[in-house]
C-alpha cells in the first residue's frame, strides 16, 4: 500500500474555470452566493473570477465586482485567486485587491497561439512584465496541455521542462501541470510529476485534471503518489477549455473530497455543506453535473 499524506489541499476553481463555460450569464449575486457557500463549507483556496476581456468570455464582465468582494474574503485561512491573460489583467487584479493570481502558458506553441494568440515566448515576455511592474502580485504558472494538446498531439517532457525553467528564471514558484483536455492517463501522470519534481526540487506543483475519458480521480491518486498535495478540481466536475475542441469538465470536487476522507487524508472542507453548494448550483446555474456525489446516496454508517 502506498504511503499517503495526511493532508492534501484543494484548489476550487469553479467560479472561473467551471462558469467561464456557461452560456448563459449567471447573475453576480448568484455567483456571491455560490462562492460565500464554498468558503463556508472549508475550501481555502479558490479561483473566483478571470480578466479575460468579456468579448472573449462575458460570463466574466463582472470581474472586478466578484474580485473584490473575495478580497475581503480573504484572511488566515482564505485566499482568493483570479486568473489574468496579460499586464492589464493583472493590474486589474491587484486594484481589486487580489494578492495571487493565475497565467497560463501552453506547454504546446499550437495550443498557445490559439489560446490566446501569441507564441510562447510572447506569453513569457508579458510574464516577465507582470512580474516586474506588479511585484506585489504572487503568480502561479498554469502549464497548459501539459499532457496532450487537442492542435499538436502528444506534448513530450522538454516541452513542459523548457517552459517551467523559463518561467521560474522569471521569478515564478509555483505550477500547476494541466490535462487541458482530459486525456491523460496514470502512468503519464506519475511519471510526468515525479520528473519535474525532480528536476525541480524546490518548486509547488499542483495538478489540475479534466475527466473527459474518465481519468479524473485515478490521474489524481498517480499524482498522490508522485508526492503532489495540491489539486485543482470544480464544483459539480464544471468547466473545459473554450479554445480546447474536446474538453470536457474537470474532475468534480466533491469527488475529490469524498476520494480523500475514504482514504483518511484530511482536506479542510465539510462534504455536507459543499454537497449543498452544489444542489445550489444544480438549481440555480446547470441542473446536470458529471460529479457523482451530487446524485450519489448517502450512507451513514459505511
Amino acid at each position: 500500500m502506498l504511503a499517503f499524506p495526511k493532508q492534501v489541499q484543494i484548489v476550487e476553481v469553479g467560479p472561473r474555470d467551471g462558469f467561464q463555460n456557461i452560456k448563459t450569464f449567471i447573475e453576480t449575486k448568484v455567483k456571491q452566493q455560490v462562492i460565500d457557500g464554498i468558503i463556508a463549507a472549508g475550501v481555502q483556496a479558490m479561483e473566483v473570477t478571470s480578466f479575460v476581456h468579456p468579448k472573449a468570455i462575458p460570463q466574466m464582465v463582472d470581474a472586478a465586482q466578484i474580485a473584490k468582494a473575495a478580497a475581503q474574503a480573504a484572511g488566515d485561512t482564505f485566499r482568493g485567486l483570479a486568473l489574468i491573460p496579460n499586464l492589464t489583467g493583472a493590474k486589474k487584479a491587484y486594484e481589486c485587491g487580489i494578492r495571487e493570481v493565475t497565467y497560463v502558458i501552453s506547454a504546446s506553441e499550437q495550443h498557445n497561439l490559439a489560446n490566446i494568440n501569441r507564441t510562447r515566448e510572447q506569453s513569457l515576455e508579458d510574464l516577465q512584465k507582470i512580474v516586474t511592474q506588479v511585484p506585489e502580485l504572487a503568480v502561479r504558472l498554469d502549464v497548459a496541455t501539459a499532457f496532450g494538446c487537442p492542435l499538436g498531439g502528444k506534448v513530450d517532457d522538454e516541452m513542459v521542462v523548457s517552459l517551467i525553467e523559463s518561467a521560474l528564471q522569471i521569478g515564478v514558484q509555483s505550477v500547476v501541470l494541466c490535462d487541458t483536455i482530459g486525456v491523460a492517463h496514470p502512468k503519464q501522470v506519475y511519471e510526468r510529476a515525479r520528473t519535474v519534481k525532480n528536476r525541480f526540487s524546490d518548486v509547488s506543483f499542483g495538478l489540475h485534471l479534466h475527466d473527459t475519458r474518465g481519468m479524473g480521480l485515478a490521474n489524481t491518486l498517480a499524482g498522490l503518489d508522485a508526492g503532489i498535495t495540491i489539486f485543482e478540481s470544480s464544483i459539480g466536475g464544471l468547466g473545459g477549455c473554450p479554445f480546447a475542441p474536446g474538453a470536457a469538465g474537470n474532475t468534480a470536487t466533491e469527488d475529490l473530497v469524498n476520494m480523500f476522507h475514504g482514504m483518511g487524508i484530511s482536506t479542510g472542507i465539510d462534504l455536507e455543506r459543499y454537497l449543498a453548494v452544489v444542489q445550489m448550483v444544480r438549481e440555480k446555474i446547470q441542473d446536470v453535473l458529471t460529479g457523482h456525489m451530487a446524485y450519489a446516496r448517502q450512507y451513514d454508517d459505511i
